[in-house]
């Protein structure tokens, strides 16, 4: 089974998009394989409904919605999406996604959640799917669940941050719903990842155990790696390149910096996923 993977929204879009294509900070992809359509993140607002009308893709024709995890950036369209789908939508997130989180940054914190409530959004049509554990969602693609957290240089962005449940205190935010897409195909395992908060080395030592696959043949998404430490940078590019991908696809979180080093990394099997960006396996 064949997969299409087109990004929907990103914070870039390219001199040369052959369409008007918006472009936010946020992320959704498209993924097509045989007769299925579903769509992982919403990116931030209305723009992902423009940019699936340029790509050809109706609402109401997507058969799934997964969320990566309840960041303001990745669910802000979910709104927008379920209503002009107009039909009870599967929506696939990890259990702990609704949880209260925020970000600070030059002094000043910002909520970060999922921006609407989760009545609203049922009442839009949102079937809620709670996700733990991993589970095939089809027949080869898989939803991650849970991440282990094995890597100790992993360690994340300190400014995101939730409010402690006994003291009410922020601290770092573990994002603990933080999940990504595995596929095995005949090549090797290929994530599609929202954020990576979880760490990319971690996501993908997960998605090899999961599918039973027995290599990295591509990345697809945000890395997290442009606000995360110097160290973690580092360790982490060196763990990429020993995996040996076939191709690096990232954007959204990744940072143009980072994507210049994996750029220098990998070579022509690096690729800017930016908006209307089309990867095929």
């Amino acid at each position: 089974m064949n997969m299409k993977v087109t990004v929907a929204i990103d914070n870039c879009v390219p001199i040369n998009a052959a369409s008007p294509f918006l472009g936010e900070h946020g992320l959704s992809m498209l993924l097509e394989t045989g007769d299925s359509r579903l769509l992982i993140d919403t990116g931030q607002s209305a723009a992902v409904i423009h940019n699936l009308g340029l790509l050809g893709v109706a609402p109401a024709s997507l058969d799934l919605i997964v969320i990566s995890h309840g960041h303001h950036d990745h669910t802000g369209g979910l709104f927008h999406v379920l209503g002009q789908a107009k039909k009870r939508m599967p929506v696939y997130l990890h259990e702990a996604a609704f949880k209260p989180r925020f970000s600070v940054s030059h002094g000043e914190r910002r909520f970060a959640g999922i921006p609407y409530r989760k009545d609203q959004l049922s009442s839009l049509g949102a079937d809620w799917r709670l996700v733990r554990e991993p589970l095939e969602l089809l027949p080869g693609l898989w939803l991650s669940g849970s991440v282990p957290r094995t890597t100790a240089y992993e360690t994340g962005d300190v400014r995101l941050v939730a409010p402690d449940a006994n003291s009410g205190c922020d601290c770092q935010d573990e994002i603990d719903d933080d999940m990504a897409l595995f596929y095995r195909s005949e090549k090797g395992l290929v994530v599609i990842s929202g954020c990576t908060h979880s760490g990319l080395v971690n996501m993908v030592r997960h998605g090899l155990a999961v599918t039973g696959a027995g290599r990295l043949h591509g990345w697809i998404g945000g890395t997290h790696l442009g606000p995360v430490a110097d160290s973690q940078q580092a360790a982490t590019i060196t763990q990429l390149q020993a995996f040996q991908p076939d191709f690096v696809a990232a954007n959204h979180c990744t940072g143009f910096r980072m994507m210049a080093r994996l750029q220098e990394a990998f070579g022509e099997r690096f690729i800017p996923a930016f908006v209307g960006a089309v990867i095929e396996f």
